[in-house]
């Protein structure tokens, strides 16, 4: 009987349109086919066993956990994953993947022996909408079909294969040198069946395609491996027919273990994409960039003035949320949502992330789009009216809206990045009242968003409350690094948001503090914050301090280099979904800082 994992205990595989979580144990236990935001066909990872899943690996007793691999790593700088378990008989190997899709999405697995001769079982229950739905499972012409309402799912090996207790079973041995293949595609179940697959010379091509894009990567510093598998990353999290990039392939996985704080990741936030967006700029990867503005282009469609925050994988601007009764959760931690509710919220901080990021991509000689330039006049149109407005902010609270100082210096960030682009002479506005504005904003947060007795910037206008949003003040220069308020600010923080081990905290969601998010519960400390922290240590000349934070941030990652969105410093573990662009995007940019600076060990 097999139980979810922890977090860290997943690996990723993707073919960039969709992604599978695969155990140590050899369980795929999530699975959403064919886009990102589908319906799960394995959505054991919210559930049970009864929920979906696909389990291979060595035979074990029914009533027993199935043995964890003995060691797995990624073949190379690729999304292969390779599990190989040492057993009293031999050792085997299982390589898992998805190859980059020109038809049907695939997930292959081939099962490799290595030495003796080790007995394997397969197990597959496919369960569609979410582990609620059994399909009609029947053989047709050789293949194996799951059939259900729209969707059929076809599974494909030489093994012979048996049904029981609404599972598909395959029972072998493989001895040193077989290669046995399983493959699972999906298809409309209205159409024919896909083609059959050829899982060597997928492999192969899949090998290829990972080598030639990580052949592009520009940085070669002394954090290379954890900056390339960050990239691969969040080239796994892009949707490659629309360029559109999601936060995360999972839903629900909880901020903290048993709580409510469960949120569906599975779409494209525009800061999300725009931060990751202005990592793959710097690493070399401009194809990723130009794909990323024309999505932005469609989503936004000559509407600025009703950005939203997030929109679907394709620009879709309807993103309902809903919970999915029949899931208990992961480790009981419901409700289990998909879609999201916050997709409507007013966040000013988002008009400053996406004209950074278009103003780093004019700056990196992205070929001139002139809606491009036209979009980023619209917007600060419509700052010129709503920037002093209330909002719910950068962490998307769902109490009341706040005055937020980040919210406020992201403003100013889209103002400045505008005028920039007037005073580069590709593009034309009111220059000086652009520039008068761009004071004002300034002058604003100066006054109202800071405490003198305590030499800090707070979380909002007039609160006492901190806020890691503040630490990107001097990173977005809105303030130089030097400056007595942004050294105030970074000690403040240090002080007051740091978890026993030393990482950030988002804000405070505990004691006199609770409810200022408008949500029960608590949460870890956020990577990406922590990331930042070190990115302002080393802004400020604490450069050894930065670099000691930054490496025991790397310490977090999984085995395959994989980081959630929280640390739990109670549980110590990884939590929140899983893995996160906001956290490996931050990894990338710190090492490139702490590159330039020289400050790194060995």
């Amino acid at each position: 009987m097999h139980v979810a994992g922890r977090i860290e205990d997943y690996a990723l595989i993707g073919d960039m349109q969709t992604a599978a979580l695969v155990c140590r144990d050899g369980t795929v236990d999530w699975l959403c086919l064919p886009r990102f935001d589908s319906h799960a066909i394995f959505a054991g990872l919210l559930g049970t066993e009864d929920h979906g899943f696909w389990r291979l690996g060595p035979a074990h007793a029914p009533e027993e956990q199935p043995p964890a691999a003995s060691r797995r790593r990624y073949r190379g700088d690729s999304l292969i994953l390779e599990s190989e378990w040492d057993t009293p008989r031999g050792t085997v190997r299982v390589t898992d993947f998805m190859p980059p899709r020109d038809g049907a999405p695939q997930l292959i697995r081939i099962v490799e022996g290595v030495s003796g001769r080790v007995q394997m079982t397969s197990a597959l229950r496919m369960r569609f909408s979410y582990g609620r739905v059994v399909p009609w499972v029947r053989r047709h012409e050789g293949r194996t079909v799951a059939v259900a309402g729209p969707d059929s799912v076809w599974f494909d090996t030489d093994c012979q294969t048996y049904g029981k207790d609404l599972t598909t079973y395959a029972d072998f041995t493989v001895a040193p040198g077989e290669r046995i293949a399983f493959t699972v595609s999906w298809e409309p179940s209205h159409k024919q069946p896909p083609a059959l697959p050829e899982p060597e010379q997928s492999l192969e091509a899949t090998e290829e395609f990972w080598r030639d894009w990580v052949d592009q990567c520009t940085y070669h510093g002394p954090y290379r491996e954890a900056v390339v598998r960050s990239l691969i990353t969040l080239k796994a999290l892009t949707y490659a027919p629309t360029g559109g990039i999601v936060a995360a392939p999972t839903t629900s996985l909880p901020e903290e273990i048993g709580g409510v704080r469960n949120w569906d990741y599975r779409y494209t936030w525009l800061r999300d994409a725009a931060i990751t967006l202005s990592s793959l700029l710097r690493t070399g990867y401009r194809e990723e960039a130009r794909a990323w503005r024309e999505w932005l282009l469609r989503a936004v469609a000559g509407d600025p003035e009703n950005l939203q925050i997030m929109y679907g994988i394709a620009g879709e601007r309807e993103l309902g949320e809903a919970e999915l009764d029949w899931l208990p959760g992961y480790e009981n931690s419901a409700p289990v949502r998909v879609g999201n509710g916050a997709a409507h919220q007013l966040q000013l901080d988002v008009y400053g992330e996406v004209t950074e990021a278009l103003h780093l991509a004019h700056m990196t000689g992205l070929s001139r789009n002139d809606y491009a330039s036209l979009l980023q006049l619209k917007l600060i149109r419509y700052l010129e009216t709503h920037w002093n407005q209330p909002d719910e902010g950068i962490w998307e609270v769902r109490g009341p809206r706040r005055h937020f100082v980040h919210s406020k210096v992201m403003a100013w960030v889209a103002v400045d990045r505008t005028i920039k682009l007037i005073e580069s002479g590709d593009a034309d506005g009111p220059l000086e009242k652009w520039r008068e504005l761009r004071d004002d904003i300034h002058r604003d947060v100066c006054e109202k968003g800071y405490d003198q007795e305590r030499n800090t910037f707070t979380q909002s206008y007039g609160s006492k409350e901190l806020d890691a949003s503040l630490l990107l003040i001097p990173q977005m220069g809105f303030l130089p690094p030097d400056d007595k308020r942004v050294i105030g600010t970074i000690e403040a923080i240090q002080r007051e948001l740091s978890t026993s081990d030393g990482f950030i905290l988002r804000y405070p969601t505990s004691g006199e503090h609770a409810g200022v998010d408008g949500l029960e519960g608590d949460e870890g400390a956020f990577l990406a914050c922590s990331f930042w922290m070190a990115d302002d240590l080393a802004m400020i000349g604490r450069v050894d301090e930065a670099r000691k934070l930054f490496e025991r941030l790397l310490a977090l990652r999984n085995d395959l280099g994989l980081l959630a969105e929280e640390w739990d410093p109670r549980l110590q573990r990884q939590v929140g979904n899983f893995p996160q662009a906001f956290s490996h995007v931050p990894l990338i940019d710190t090492a490139l800082r702490l590159t330039a600076s020289g400050a790194y060990g060995g």
